[in-house]
């Protein structure tokens, strides 16, 4: 394994939950983890797992959160949330009807996976329109930005990683390797040291710990 591959550490693992089957999108406000479900968005209380609410409204992709609405995949839309009422506040058409997985929001902007697209769409938060593309050699599933750094999950077969990636050119700068058939679906960094990662047909949330950077030596 070369200096840009390590092994995951998977350090908690939540669920599965009762009567929701699978996790697609997963965001953080700060204080719960508010994951999608075929069900609804569900938030969970970060440390206990505990389900504290749940909002009705399609969710079988993405999720994300600008620091005050909640922005969500379903249907082929991308709904703006407010997580105080569950109101719909707006709507713009996702990327692709049925390719979008993963969402982000960094920038002023939204990130959108794409599954079969092998890619992540940087899109206007008001109109739907792809400002850039990034390339990927893989599946794209769960997209989050993590101190400034693009990380995004693949998925292919029963393998699954998660990547630091330049998020200009796309090149993989760092590579995460979950153990052989845990997958990952939606994507979430605390800003800190975890990723928060769903598990789609599995019906759990898994934490995995977030690497610190390397400093530059001094020479």
């Amino acid at each position: 394994m070369d200096t840009k591959h390590k092994q995951a550490e998977v350090v908690k693992e939540f669920g599965p939950f009762p009567g929701n089957g699978r996790v697609h999108g997963v965001t953080y406000d700060g204080e719960s983890v508010w994951w999608a479900s075929d069900k609804g968005l569900n938030a969970m209380d970060p440390d206990t797992g505990e389900i504290t609410r749940v909002l009705d409204v399609p969710a079988h992709a993405g999720t994300a959160f600008d620091g005050t609405h909640i922005y969500q995949i379903g249907d082929g839309n991308i709904r703006r949330i407010d997580p105080a009422t569950g109101e719909t506040v707006a709507t713009i058409p996702a990327p692709t009807a049925d390719d979008s997985t993963g969402m982000a929001w960094a920038e002023g902007s939204l990130w959108v996976g794409q599954f079969d697209g092998k890619a992540i769409l940087q899109i206007d938060p008001a109109t739907g329109k792809v400002l850039r593309t990034i390339p990927s050699d893989r599946m794209v599933t769960g997209v989050t930005w993590a101190a400034g750094d693009l990380w995004h999950a693949t998925w292919e077969e029963e393998d699954s990683e998660l990547r630091r990636i330049d998020p200009q050119s796309g090149e993989v700068l760092e590579c995460l390797e979950l153990p052989k058939g845990i997958n990952i679906s939606g994507l979430e960094s605390d800003g800190a040291d975890r990723f928060f990662c769903g598990g789609c047909g599995t019906g759990k949330v898994r934490v995995v710990k977030r690497p610190g950077r390397e400093k530059a030596s001094k020479e």
